[in-house]
């Protein structure tokens, strides 16, 4: 391969993990591109697990054995098995620099230096002849390694590929650290500074793709909207760092009984309201979540316990096509709850289906300017 062919392929490796929305995205750009570079028939990605002891698989593209999926849940490797990890990251990495990529082939042997060679006999059983290691090295640290092999039958890799394959792992270290610098920006965007839950930003967007789901799907989208009560008394009388660490303490039992729910997503809307969203569950699951929210926030101290209001398509609410009459449904149910100080649940629907006080309450008309009204913060939501 010419130096021309090498450095179009290390742009295009570069190009297609700057493309990248997602760590998958990137994963697989990483992979496939230097199977590409380096004229191989398989490439797998895979970080390395220092916690775990273990080399976990995050891509595998290419013409995949038995077993082998794209993007793996499961496949992981103890790192003792693979000792020249260790050898290399630690031993010939010890002088400095970067460590340099290696090559295996079919042929070598499997039993060296007093251990079985599991590369070795993984391109075996694979049916591949050779194959080229490079380890990843990001902010000064190994990170994992990159993976390219070739088929039974086709020339094997040698020494300028092990160096081309150095050169292309530091492309793809690059290419994941631009990942996790977006990856924390969007975090940070989508997160609540003070709980760590997630935001309104995130709220509207994940309920605008639920609604969605309900009308594709049916998919059951429930909605429990809280209030925490007494947080203006405690930021009065005992300040506001109190205040904070009350609005902390009742962020957790929100995210812990939220986790009753698969998939359910935990936030702060603002100031002392907070919220669970749920797709999936049905009405009665999310409605015993939200008895227990009540029961434990009942239980903090300096608190006065929250306001909680409920809208669930899983009850006769009538139809819901937009995000904004669910929030709707739910802020009304939550002005209910606190205006009979209930000391459970409010739930849209299951007091008279259409007729019920609840669903009457959000489906009025906007109040005339200068009407003070509870729901009227979700008005600010463009018509859905």
């Amino acid at each position: 391969m010419g130096d021309d062919v090498r450095l179009r392929a290390v742009v295009t490796l570069a190009q297609g993990m700057a493309a990248a929305r997602s760590p998958r995205d990137s994963w697989r750009a990483a992979a496939l591109g230097a199977c590409h570079a380096l004229s191989g028939s398989f490439a797998a990605l895979s970080v390395w697990e220092r916690e775990r002891g273990r080399l976990r698989v995050l891509a595998n593209v290419g013409e995949r054995a038995e077993g082998e999926e794209e993007f793996p849940e499961n496949e992981a490797y103890p790192v003792h098995r693979f000792p020249e990890i260790t050898e290399f990251l630690h031993e010939q990495w010890a002088g400095g620099g970067e460590p340099d990529a290696w090559v295996e082939t079919a042929e070598g042997p499997v039993e060296r230096a007093g251990y079985c060679h599991q590369r070795v006999a993984a391109l075996r059983r694979r049916g591949r002849g050779s194959c080229v290691v490079a380890p990843i090295v990001l902010h000064g640290r190994a990170w994992g390694e990159l993976y390219v092999a070739r088929r039974a039958g086709t020339p094997v890799f040698g020494p300028g590929d092990a160096d081309f394959a150095t050169v292309l792992a530091s492309v793809v270290s690059a290419g994941i650290a631009q990942t996790e610098r977006l990856e924390e920006a969007r975090r940070l965007a989508f997160t609540d500074a003070l709980t760590g839950l997630a935001n309104r930003r995130l709220v509207d967007l994940r309920l605008d793709e639920a609604v969605e789901r309900h009308g594709a799907q049916g998919a059951v989208v429930s909605l429990v909207v809280c209030d925490l009560n007494g947080l203006k008394r405690v930021n009065d009388t005992l300040g506001h760092a109190t205040g904070d660490r009350l609005l902390e303490r009742f962020g957790s039992v929100l995210s812990l009984c939220g986790a009753m729910l698969p998939g359910v997503l935990a936030a702060r809307l603002g100031g002392d309201e907070f919220c669970l969203l749920a797709v999936g569950p049905s009405a009665d699951e999310v409605v015993r979540v939200g008895e227990e929210i009540c029961s434990r926030a009942g239980e903090l101290e300096l608190g006065n316990g929250v306001a909680c209001g409920i809208a669930s398509t899983g009850d006769p609410i009538g139809e819901v096509t937009s995000a904004r009459r669910l929030f709707r449904l739910a802020d009304a149910a939550q002005y209910r709850a606190k205006a009979l100080r209930s000391a459970k649940p409010v739930v849209a629907g299951r007091d008279g289906g259409p007729d019920d006080p609840v669903v009457r309450l959000a489906d009025a008309p906007p109040p005339v300017p200068g009407e003070r009204r509870r729901i009227r913060g979700r008005d600010r939501r463009p018509p859905g």
